[in-house]
């Protein structure tokens, strides 16, 4: 980070002046930020989606209610390579984070940036609060940031120099595809950036419309899926923007929170970013990430979409902004050069305490940690909750046949994770869903996550048989939670199940 706080001059911007890349400091850069993430990455706790991939990535599929089908099927096959390791389930995640990491600093270079500005971009991405939060877990986020910063990278060398990278740009977006959705969102405001503010002449060219159908190529059997499943996610879309999401925040809280996801210290670089992609002249080509921003940003705003959702541009705006930074630092003078480092390393240390299991799990409860993040209070407790779950059902006559049923994904994959013999577990959320209904030869469930007076309708019997204690007085979704024995069914499961569905 100290290379980054030097000042040297740069080179300008465009294809005559482009530096040469910083490989060693960049790659050295992210290798540090990887070798991070891996160090904490045993701490605590699945959190609850990462129980939900195993189980998503057993049931191999095109799609799921949720989210096309890349990340569950990575989630499998590291836990087929390493059964239990929570190291080995989040390295792909910590790599990607990587990968985040020394695209900015390409990206730095694309602009005109020389070795300082690249690694000032690169040092600025990995300190992000967002990179530090997503890449700690397995998570379709950490992923999307990745593709989104691929996509990024070629589409500027694209903009620049036409052909066949556009078929790489069609490619990864293709796979980007097939982990979320959101970087159709980033193509169609890029789009929208060239129609307002060019280069038009793009649009003359086969190659974009070519990448486009590869794009489409490779979505094609999420899509079919999604369209055979009556467009679940479109559903789901619906649930997030009316706040089910434990991630969700309110309207007006969108924009401040841009001003937090890479850090407050930092914001004046990726805003230095955007006012030069929109003002500077060397840098028209790329003129349309500038309203692509926007648009996205109005997009997001308007449909009740979180936050984060705009993270994947800021490594691109950090990029763009680390150069006039590093200009400003050296009109300045010497006291401003060495104020970079100091505002990296509280960034990176104020990020690490909030994002990462830096503090001790038992610190959690009162602390600004689990106020702050909320995913951090989801990765505790989970084996005390399938411990619950199973001496519930120890109090079941021997002769029972009784199933777990549960209100979230999150609780059906504990118990499929740390209380086997009890599973599979059936829950009414999301993909969890389409996996049952129970055999109807099940007359009895022990029942986490719904309410008593639902479950009187389905059972003769519905008596409490334990509560769920994560051990920590820490007040997370499952904190408190009464644990049920149901028994004497009385309906058939096939008419219990469509009542159970849920997105959200």
């Amino acid at each position: 980070m100290s290379t980054a706080a030097a000042v040297v001059p740069t080179a300008p911007a465009g294809p005559a002046g482009r530096p040469a890349p910083a490989w060693q400091p960049l790659t050295a850069l992210a290798i540090g930020l990887a070798g991070l993430l891996v160090a904490f990455a045993g701490r605590y706790g699945y959190h609850r989606d990462e129980l939900y991939f195993l189980r998503a990535g057993r049931e191999a599929a095109f799609g799921y209610a949720d989210q096309p089908p890349f990340t569950p099927l990575l989630a499998a096959a590291m836990d087929a390579v390493a059964p239990g390791s929570l190291v080995a389930l989040r390295l792909p995640s910590a790599l990607a984070a990587a990968g985040v990491v020394l695209l900015a600093g390409l990206l730095a270079r694309e602009f005109g940036g020389d070795r300082s500005a690249q690694l000032l971009a690169a040092a600025c991405a990995a300190v992000s609060s967002v990179l530090l939060a997503a890449a700690h877990l397995l998570s379709t986020t950490t992923f999307d940031l990745l593709f989104w910063a691929v996509v990024s990278w070629l589409l500027v060398r694209a903009l620049r120099d036409g052909g066949r990278t556009w078929l790489l740009v069609g490619a990864v977006a293709g796979a980007a595809l097939q982990n979320k959705v959101q970087p159709a969102f980033l193509l169609a405001a890029v789009v929208l950036g060239l129609l307002a503010v060019g280069p038009r002449s793009v649009f003359r060219s086969p190659w974009p419309w070519t990448a486009g159908l590869v794009a489409a190529a490779l979505w094609t059997p999420n899509l079919v899926w999604q369209a055979t499943h009556d467009w679940p996610q479109l559903q789901l879309a619906g649930a997030i923007a009316g706040g089910s999401s434990g991630t969700s925040e309110p309207w007006y809280l969108f924009l401040p929170f841009q001003l937090v996801l890479v850090s407050p210290l930092l914001f004046p670089v990726w805003m230095a970013g955007w006012w030069r992609l929109a003002r500077d002249p060397a840098l028209r080509t790329w003129r349309c990430f500038a309203v692509a921003y926007v648009a996205l940003a109005v997009l997001f705003l308007v449909t009740g979409g979180k936050p984060y959702y705009l993270a994947g541009v800021y490594p691109l705006l950090l990029a763009a902004g680390a150069d006039p930074a590093l200009r400003w630092a050296r009109r300045v003078g010497t006291r401003a050069r060495r104020l970079l480092v100091p505002a990296l390393a509280t960034s990176l240390a104020i990020g690490a305490v909030l994002m990462l299991p830096v503090l001790p799990a038992r610190w959690l409860p009162g602390s600004p940690v689990a106020a702050v993040n909320y995913d951090a209070g989801e990765t505790v407790g989970w084996p005390r909750f399938a411990d619950a779950v199973e001496r519930a059902h120890d109090r079941l006559p021997e002769d029972a046949r009784a199933v777990v049923l549960t209100g979230n994904y999150g609780e059906a994959g504990a118990v499929d994770r740390f209380a086997p013999d009890l599973g599979p577990a059936y829950s009414g959320h999301n993909s969890y869903w389409a996996w049952g209904p129970p055999p109807e030869d099940a007359d009895a469930a022990v029942v986490v996550g719904l309410p008593q007076e639902r479950l009187a309708r389905w059972f003769a019997s519905v008596q409490a048989a334990g509560r769920i204690d994560n051990g920590l007085e820490l007040d997370n979704d499952e904190q408190g939670e009464t644990v049920w024995l149901a028994t004497d069914r009385r309906v058939p499961w096939s008419e219990i199940w469509p009542e159970l569905r849920r997105l959200a």
